[in-house]
């Protein structure tokens, strides 16, 4: 069982540390809170944790069909699109100030909503992630209970280091900078978007040849 898990660990950091929208979301969060990242791996866990039991009840198989792959590449894609608009606004604020403390609420809810709405990982879940966790759980219920939250602390482990590491370069960086910063990450998150959404309506389109 512990090689196992010590396997799970290797290949959960390839999701775990793939740059993505909650990379960009976390980094943009972390400049105001050092604890962002924290918080959104909490989001994150809200959904993640119970995804991993549903997925072994045969949920697996419908989120890898066309029209679930759809629906959250859409969703996903209008989101973060969203997120994007907002972050721009706010650079073009006179009163700009990446040091402004959002809510407790404001991360937590930001890695919930990416995550639910991330085809991505939602994929890696119903195809590798259900291997591990099919695997986990012939050893038996601890096992899988170890798994599920040994995969969340290395969530919990690198979105705080990437907080921390944005709030300090926040404090050693000028107005100017960190709009600079702030304008990286939202551009990221439009990249991301549209990505999402193109994907979405390329399949969309195929369904339709098809049919």
């Amino acid at each position: 069982m512990w090689i196992f898990l010590c396997y799970a660990v290797g290949y959960s950091l390839t999701g775990v540390m793939a740059p993505g929208a909650i990379t960009a979301a976390t980094l943009v969060h972390g400049g105001r809170n050092r604890w962002a990242g924290a918080w959104i791996a909490v989001g994150h866990g809200i959904l993640e944790i119970p995804l991993i039991f549903v997925l072994l009840f045969g949920v697996g198989s419908l989120l890898q069909s066309d029209p679930a792959r759809i629906v959250i590449g859409i969703a996903g894609g209008v989101f973060l699109l969203w997120l994007a608009v907002q972050m721009f606004g706010d650079i073009a604020k006179p009163s700009f100030d990446l040091k402004k403390n959002p809510t407790v609420a404001g991360p937590m809810m930001t890695g919930f909503l990416l995550s639910a709405t991330n085809p991505y990982f939602i994929l890696w879940w119903a195809t590798g992630g259900l291997m591990l966790a099919q695997q986990a759980q012939n050893f038996g219920a601890t096992a899988l209970l170890l798994f599920a939250i040994v995969h969340w602390i290395l969530d919990l482990i690198w979105l705080t280091i990437l907080s921390m590491g944005a709030f300090h370069g926040a404090t050693l960086l000028s107005t100017r900078n960190q709009k600079i910063l702030m304008g990286f990450c939202a551009a990221a998150l439009l990249y991301f978007g549209a990505v999402f959404i193109t994907r979405a309506g390329g399949l969309l389109i195929d369904i339709g040849v098809m049919d």
